[in-house]
């Protein structure tokens, strides 16, 4: 049997983490058991879809890397892959529900409806309709049609019948038909709803496994059922855990980022995003915590994904990110860092000199393994470039105070003055001999000289930070620095 999997987001939004983690999860189960991987939209929403979103969608998908074998913008011999292009084929069947009377019309009102659902919420029951239109007569239906009521299609549930669903991750889960009501198969405008317009869909695209997030386990029964009324295999289920904030609550805006390209704007790499979110949820059998997307499909088992709920943790992930951009090349990571750059003013976003592209490149190595995300990159630029440090205060500002300190400084702008190459190896050597020749410690040597230069105690080392400042600037650093604090 050829595996074939889906991915089929509503496009109401941007591509969210867990949407994201799903079409993972089936990507990778599809390209492990040489299966395909199909994409569609689930378009019926009509007020809120959007071909904008959905092309958002598609392009975070392709951002991570992950290639679908058929649907949208691809083709296949079973499209077309949008829902609202499908809708004769869903009257097709839905015909085929009604002529074997698993479905029938409904002409309730809202009002109707929603006093039912308060009499049952008042009796401890839970909502459900109760089937009053169940057994219209076609005399009953057609005076109802002549005051110009216009019709749902309902679902005709089978009573007292157990519902078992071999879940692949949860094991055999059972639903009692008596719980659920006779459920809306196509609005009153002819739309399908998403627990009627899936089957149809997976029917006919011939889907064997899917894999989803379990807040579609309680919609799994009803979609069961209308298998079974069209005598259809139904297809293996896997429900995928939540993703919750490390709190235990439900992921939002407050825990960080949920949109992909979100975490794409602010220069995490895919390649962490994919290794992150297929964590999500699934474990390997190893210790391994990095993997490539063609290792993760090698080892991906649905018989490792938890039942338990994943855990967003934003440190994890930017451990993980870190660990990536340390390994990318530098010239991969200043195409990614120049925006952030460019909004400081500092380069040009279009052509670069070699040397403004070589001083750039200097500038990611010097950081490349400071950053958890290239974002970050905006809080290193003080350390290189400009005329002015950053103010010292604090225990910064104590340092300056030291009674060596303008002699240090003295020295350290003659020798950089005298130096022919300003390097990171010439800026080692011409530190080491001023320890000498002070006869200082060299805490006491470098400390004011990072001060001056920098304002701060901390950041990227000395003999990376001077070359790339440059001879001018360093100089100037130290004439405010003599000035504002030594004068």
């Amino acid at each position: 049997m050829e595996i074939r999997v889906r991915f089929a987001p509503s496009p109401t939004g941007p591509l969210h983490i867990g949407g994201a983690r799903s079409a993972l999860f089936n990507y990778l189960w599809a390209r492990n058991n040489k299966g395909t991987f199909i994409v569609r939209s689930e378009d019926t929403d009509l007020e809120r879809s959007s071909r904008e979103s959905e092309h958002n969608i598609l392009e975070a998908l392709r951002w991570l890397n992950i290639q679908w074998d058929e649907g949208i913008e691809v083709g296949g011999e079973l499209g077309p892959y949008r829902q609202t292009d499908r809708l004769a084929l869903y009257r097709e069947y839905t015909k085929k529900l009604l002529d074997g009377g698993h479905a029938y019309y409904c002409y309730c009102s809202e009002e109707e409806l929603d006093r039912e659902r308060q009499a049952l919420i008042a009796k401890g029951e839970t909502p459900r309709y109760l089937g009053k239109c169940r057994y219209l007569t076609a005399q009953q239906r057609a005076v109802l049609e002549t005051e110009g009521r216009k019709p749902v299609v309902r679902f005709r549930v089978p009573e007292a019948q157990a519902i078992h669903i071999n879940d692949q991750v949860r094991g055999d889960i059972v639903f009692d038909s008596d719980g659920i009501g006779d459920y809306v198969l196509v609005k009153s405008d002819g739309i399908p709803t998403y627990n009627f317009a899936v089957v149809v869909d997976d029917v006919t695209m011939k889907i064997t496994h899917v894999i989803r997030g379990e807040e579609h386990l309680s919609n799994t029964p009803r979609q069961v059922l209308i298998y079974q009324a069209l005598g259809l295999p139904v297809p293996e289920f896997a429900h995928v855990s939540l993703i919750l904030n490390t709190e235990g609550g439900k992921m939002s805006k407050r825990d960080g980022d949920t949109a992909v390209l979100d975490y794409q704007k602010k220069g995490y790499l895919p390649e962490a995003i994919v290794n992150f979110i297929a964590m999500l949820g699934w474990a390997p059998s190893g210790e391994e915590e990095f993997y490539t997307l063609d290792e993760l499909a090698e080892v991906f088992s649905l018989d490792r994904v938890s039942k338990s709920p994943a855990v967003f943790d934003l440190q994890k992930l930017n451990y993980i990110n870190a660990h990536y951009i340390k390994a990318a090349a530098p010239e991969r990571l200043a195409e990614l860092a120049l925006p952030y750059v460019g909004e400081m003013g500092i380069l040009p976003r279009g052509e670069r000199s070699d040397k403004q592209q070589q001083w750039f490149i200097g500038f990611i190595e010097a950081i490349q393994e400071k950053i958890s995300h290239m974002a970050e990159v905006k809080d290193f630029v003080h350390y290189f470039y400009g005329a002015v440090p950053l103010e010292p205060v604090g225990e910064a500002l104590e340092v300056l105070r030291g009674e060596q300190v303008p002699g240090v400084l003295r020295l350290f702008g003659e020798k950089i003055q005298e130096v022919e190459l300003l390097s990171g190896a010439t800026v080692k050597v011409l530190l080491k001999q001023m320890t000498k020749e002070l006869k200082l410690g060299g805490k006491l040597v470098y400390m004011p000289v990072r001060v001056a230069l920098t304002g701060q105690m901390h950041g990227p080392e000395l003999y990376d930070v001077i070359p790339l400042l440059g001879r001018e600037n360093v100089l100037k650093r130290l004439e405010v620095t003599e000035k504002r604090y030594l004068g």
